[in-house]
């Protein structure tokens, strides 16, 4: 008889949240599994060595690996998730009429910004896991799809789509994509099958072949490596720069790494580490706190810098997470808020400061925080969710 061959292996993950990362980063480091048993591979090995021979036959001689994916970092092409397009609307839902495709376009208006800005908003997105939904909007304003998305990040007045983004750009070739540039794709007979809009983050490496890409997707905003120029009608997506960009001269925060790559800085930027870069890359993407951090590198696809100094404004920390304020957390993000709520006035119930365990003191000074701001019932747990947080800090 056949001695049957077992697998057994793990699914990676593309979230970017502090515990998902350093619970990769600690797979990654530990060569034994949970609890000092034998990792994936070995524990396949056992299960089939001991049901050969139980089945009187000779052991298994290899355990058949995990099927991978012809590319780099370990994504199978052809998984990417549908995205059907929205219609052009403005902010905050359609409060009178849309402006259905064909229809009357309205004024062509681009606000000044900075590639580390658009950057940013994007990567604010990222880090709050906004969901994608065609009809829904997000506390900014901005609706949850693709073009929604890209609004968001140019700092666009109105919901775009698919149809007018381009007016708001300029067409630029491969060679000359920068972070905060946009590669767009518009499939005029039917835009809700097939068009799709991403944000260009900086190229992997020196080849070109891969670039690392924001977008809003099913089932909710990421960023990772895709190959140039997506996944799917490669051939359709047409790089745009937008025309709002403020001319370069200062660094914008933007950092390439030592195979080309680069990665922008932010006024709230999620702090990167190693578990968060996509898989094989070999691009490092450092920890960026500010709205504007290191200097620009100076490899391709590293980003042009500014010509005046951004305006100064108040700087909101990336929101964390909902799991580092967990009860019994510790960790420097609690320390962080407990700091800011005794700069706000709400740390009375502090009696001796601050510190990085998460508890209920912490929990109820959160709480009259969130009354503060109006809200009753479910609203004001004491849990601080994106909002609190960007409220708190502002």
């Amino acid at each position: 008889m056949e001695p049957p061959v077992f697998e057994e292996f793990d699914p990676e993950s593309d979230c970017d949240c502090p515990g998902c990362a350093a619970r990769r980063r600690a797979a990654r480091n530990s060569p034994t599994g949970p609890f000092g048993c034998l990792p994936p591979a070995h524990r396949a090995l056992v299960v089939a060595t001991a049901t050969a021979a139980a089945l009187g036959a000779a052991p298994a001689a290899h355990v058949a690996a995990a099927p991978r994916s012809p590319d780099p970092f370990g994504v199978p092409a052809g998984d990417e998730p549908e995205t059907p397009q929205g219609v052009k609307a403005p902010l905050h839902g359609p409060a009178g009429p849309s402006v259905r495709p064909g229809g009357a376009a309205g004024p062509v208006v681009t606000p000044v910004t900075t590639r580390s800005d658009i950057i940013g908003r994007a990567r604010e997105w990222v880090s709050a896991q906004v969901p994608y939904n065609m009809s829904g909007y997000w506390w900014d304003g901005y609706r949850q799809d693709c073009s929604g998305f890209v609004s968001m990040a140019w700092n666009l007045p109105h919901n775009e789509w698919t149809g007018s983004l381009h007016q708001f750009g300029t067409r630029i070739s491969k060679e000359e994509l920068r972070p905060g540039d946009i590669l767009l794709f518009h499939n005029p007979s039917d835009p809700e099958k097939g068009s799709h809009v991403v944000l260009f983050g900086g190229w992997t490496d020196y080849t070109h072949s891969y670039y690392v890409v924001y977008e809003q997707t099913r089932p909710a905003t990421r960023r990772q490596a895709t190959p140039y120029a997506y996944w799917s009608h490669s051939d359709r997506y047409v790089p745009y720069r937008y025309k709002g960009l403020r001319p370069a001269a200062q660094s914008t925060g933007e950092k390439s790494g030592a195979g080309g790559g680069s990665e922008a800085g932010n006024r709230g930027a999620i702090a990167e580490r190693d578990g968060d870069k996509p898989r094989g890359q070999p691009v490092a993407l450092p920890a960026l706190p500010g709205r504007s951090g290191a200097a620009s590198g100076s490899g391709a696809g590293a980003a042009e810098p500014d010509a005046t100094p951004a305006p100064s404004a108040p700087r909101v920390p990336a929101y964390p997470g909902r799991g580092v304020f967990r009860p019994g957390a510790q960790n420097v993000y609690v320390t962080q808020l407990g700091r800011q709520l005794v700069k706000k006035g709400f740390g009375g119930r502090y009696a001796t400061g601050p510190g990085p365990r998460w508890g209920e003191t912490d929990r109820r000074a959160v709480e009259s925080f969130q009354r503060a701001q109006g809200w009753r019932g479910g609203a004001a747990d004491g849990y601080p969710g994106p909002e609190t947080w960007r409220r708190l800090f502002s």
